[in-house]
C-alpha cells in the first residue's frame, strides 16, 4: 500500500502551464495523494483535470506564506514550486520564505519540471 504524501503545488503566472501541464501527465498518481494549492494555480489545476485541490490564498496575497506554515507545522511532504527566476515577483520575499522553510524542514522540493519528474517517479516516493 501506498503512502498518502501531502503535496503542495505552487507556480508564478510564467510557470502555470508548465504545471498544470505536468499535474495532467501525472494525474493518476497524484489522485492518490492529498493536494494543496495557491489559488489561481489550483483552480487552473481543478478546471484542467477535475483533481480535488485544497485552495490556499493566492500567492501575492499569503498563499506562499500558507504553505510556508504548513510545511513548518509538519504537514507537508513534498513542495513542486515551479518558480520564475526572470521575473520580479512582489511577494519576492515570500518566496524566499518558503524555498527556505522547505530546506529548512527537509522537504523534497522541486522547481524545475524535470526535477518534479524525479520525485514523483523515485521507488522513494511510494513509500
Amino acid at each position: 500500500m501506498m503512502k498518502q504524501s501531502v503535496i503542495a503545488l505552487v507556480a508564478h503566472d510564467a510557470k502555470k502551464q508548465n504545471l498544470v501541464e505536468w499535474v495532467r501527465y501525472n494525474e493518476g498518481t497524484l489522485r492518490e495523494h492529498k493536494l494543496y494549492a495557491t489559488r489561481s494555480t489550483g483552480l487552473e489545476i481543478k478546471k484542467s483535470t477535475g483533481l480535488e485541490v485544497n485552495l490556499l490564498l493566492s500567492g501575492p496575497h499569503g498563499g506562499d506564506a500558507q504553505i510556508g506554515a504548513l510545511i513548518a507545522e509538519g504537514n507537508i511532504d513534498i513542495l513542486i514550486f515551479l518558480w520564475d527566476p526572470l521575473t520580479p515577483q512582489p511577494h519576492d520575499v515570500d518566496v524566499k520564505t518558503l524555498l527556505r522553510l522547505a530546506v529548512l524542514h527537509n522537504i523534497p522540493m522541486a522547481c524545475n519540471r524535470a526535477t518534479a519528474d524525479f520525485l514523483i517517479s523515485s521507488p522513494m516516493f511510494k513509500q
